[in-house]
């Protein structure tokens, strides 16, 4: 993707939520290089800023932000402020979801687990951007990553995807709650092959499934989600807000594909 038709150059972006070299957020960060943008980074954590430092980000400003702790929250919008004034984008890639009971009936699901959930992977979009707020340049692009789908039940996903479609409509609200400062979208990624994915019950079989789903045979990689998210903080996607974009290389409509109709279907 040419960095002229992005547009990025010289623009301050926040990307929150990197982990290591697997993550969304850490591609997305590459992406953003590349065309010429000041990349901001924020971390859950004083270690993790330490793994980074020296593995990743040797020298871009990176912040740590604990988004269970409104106090972080203020204190990064401060940092943030203090280095670059404007702020043009902020990109939110975190989740998280206590999966120590491993993969069990929805109905059962945890109170405190859910709550967190909801806390972590998607209140703390709101609190952020709200925090964010003004500093944002005029224009400013908000971009959050859900997932493909929320009500497909997908068992070992349990109550992860109800937090996401609160995700989801989060993004509408805030849209309209920004209208003529700043747009908020998100992208919807089917499944990737991640380190946070890793945590998730029986992901592996789920994440072989899917791909074969697809039309093209080959899993979503997350260099293109990378990509998507830059396409969505660029002025090059002006006229889309309040929308999720779904990347999923064609399987939401290929659940029928005969191939793998055939393998349920063959009688031994």
């Amino acid at each position: 993707m040419p960095a002229d038709f992005l547009g990025l150059a010289g623009k301050a972006v926040l990307v929150m939520g990197v982990a290591n070299r697997k993550s969304v957020a850490f591609h997305t960060g590459k992406v953003l290089r590349a065309a010429g943008a000041k990349v901001l980074w924020s971390c859950h954590s004083e270690a993790r800023r330490d793994e980074l430092r020296k593995k990743l980000i040797p020298d871009e400003p990176l912040f740590v932000c604990d988004v269970e702790k409104q106090e972080q929250i203020d204190r990064l919008a401060a940092e943030v402020a203090a280095e670059v004034g404007q702020l043009h984008g902020f990109v939110h890639s975190l989740a998280f979801a206590n999966y120590s009971q491993g993969a069990v009936p929805f109905h059962q699901t945890v109170r405190e687990d859910f709550l967190q959930a909801v806390n972590v992977s998607c209140f703390s979009l709101i609190a952020t951007a709200n925090a964010l707020a003004p500093h944002f340049a005029p224009d400013a692009s908000v971009v959050t990553i859900g997932i493909s789908t929320t009500t497909m039940a997908a068992e070992n996903y349990g109550y992860m995807a109800p937090v996401k479609a609160a995700l989801d409509s989060a993004v509408v609200f805030l849209a309209r709650s920004f209208a003529g400062k700043a747009r908020v979208n998100a992208v919807r990624p089917g499944l990737l092959k991640t380190q946070s994915s890793a945590g998730i019950p029986n992901y592996v079989p789920a994440y072989l499934y899917a791909e074969q789903a697809t039309l093209r045979k080959r899993a979503l990689q997350t260099e293109e989600v990378a990509n998507t998210v830059a396409f969505l903080l660029s002025p090059a996607s002006s006229g889309i807000n309040a929308q999720g974009l779904v990347l999923d290389a064609g399987m939401a409509c290929n659940y029928f594909d005969p191939t793998i109709v055939e393998r349920v279907t063959r009688l031994d």
